[in-house]
């Protein structure tokens, strides 16, 4: 291998290794926004964080609706049960947790149980929202409230939130 092919894989390794667990179970992603943003990933601040985002963003939007609803289907109901999450990534353990959905009542874990049914029944992926900043009150009125949406314009919306929770994760991981 020479000189430029072992940096490149240097830089390869590295980019995975902090990036490639954004998206949930969906290192692709990150594997392509390396192959595209070569050269360009070494930037710093908030300039750096920016260029990223938007290949991120770029590589999701992009995609075709197959892929995107891999995607979709990826990511884990909101406050089940611990035996139901067995594939819960470290961020989203700790972005659920720090929403309080590990610490809902009784009532609270009825609810979402039926409302993550009624959804995927529905639209035939989980329901997706990026729970940074929210509370469990706010969170089961915007579930209630997207499950009478079309489902095309639902569909777009959780694409639109897997890349909020996508942007949210990349200013943590980025500044680490």
């Amino acid at each position: 291998m020479s000189g430029n092919a072992v940096e490149k894989q240097c830089r390869h390794d590295e980019f995975m290794a902090r990036f490639g667990g954004l998206y949930e179970h969906s290192p692709w992603i990150a594997e392509k926004v390396f192959d595209l943003s070569d050269g360009e990933i070494r930037q710093t601040g908030e300039a750096g964080l920016e260029v990223l985002d938007r290949y991120f963003h770029s590589v999701v939007s992009d995609a075709n609706r197959e892929r995107q609803l891999e995607l979709l289907n990826a990511h884990p109901e909101l406050a089940c049960t611990a035996v139901a999450q067995v594939n819960l990534t470290a961020d989203s353990k700790t972005e659920q947790s720090a929403a309080g959905l590990d610490q809902c009542t009784q009532e609270e874990f009825v609810e979402f149980g039926q409302l993550n049914c009624r959804y995927r029944n529905k639209f035939g992926f989980p329901f997706i929202l990026a729970v940074r900043g929210l509370n469990r009150q706010e969170i089961l009125k915007i579930f209630r409230q997207r499950l009478d949406q079309d489902p095309e314009i639902e569909f777009a919306e959780a694409v639109r939130q897997v890349c909020r929770i996508g942007r949210f994760r990349l200013e943590t991981h980025f500044h680490e």
